[in-house]
């Protein structure tokens, strides 16, 4: 199927809490375009019941290639479980990338526990 003109590329994501054994539920993620030093917000979401996102978060005309970063907000997610004294062992988590693309699909998944992470390019 043909997205916007004529651009298949999409950007994805899912996470999975590793700890409970299930998708991460409201976890909410920020979408930047990276420039130099400069990030430019696009999009913020909040996973849903399967641990992903209700629609891509690039598609269309938006998927350009370039530097992008997703920030994954572990630390409100995982609440209580990854603290020690008043803060979180895991808070916000970074992951850069880049598309050079942007007919392609894109899937950038989180694999989380309150001590660690681990993510890949998917498919």
């Amino acid at each position: 199927m043909q997205s916007q003109g004529g651009n298949a590329g999409r950007l994805t994501t899912h996470v999975l809490d590793t700890a409970s054994g299930k998708p991460a539920e409201g976890l909410r993620i920020e979408l930047y375009r990276v420039d130099g030093d400069r990030q430019t917000h696009i999009k913020s979401v909040k996973t849903n019941d399967d641990g992903r996102c209700d629609e891509p978060l690039l598609s269309g005309e938006r998927m350009q290639t370039g530097t992008y970063e997703l920030q994954f907000h572990a630390g409100d997610y995982l609440g209580g479980a990854a603290k020690r004294g008043d803060n979180p062992f895991l808070d916000v988590i970074p992951i850069r990338f880049g598309i050079d693309n942007q007919g392609a699909h894109y899937h950038v998944p989180l694999l989380l526990s309150p001590y660690g992470y681990s993510t890949y390019r998917g498919s």
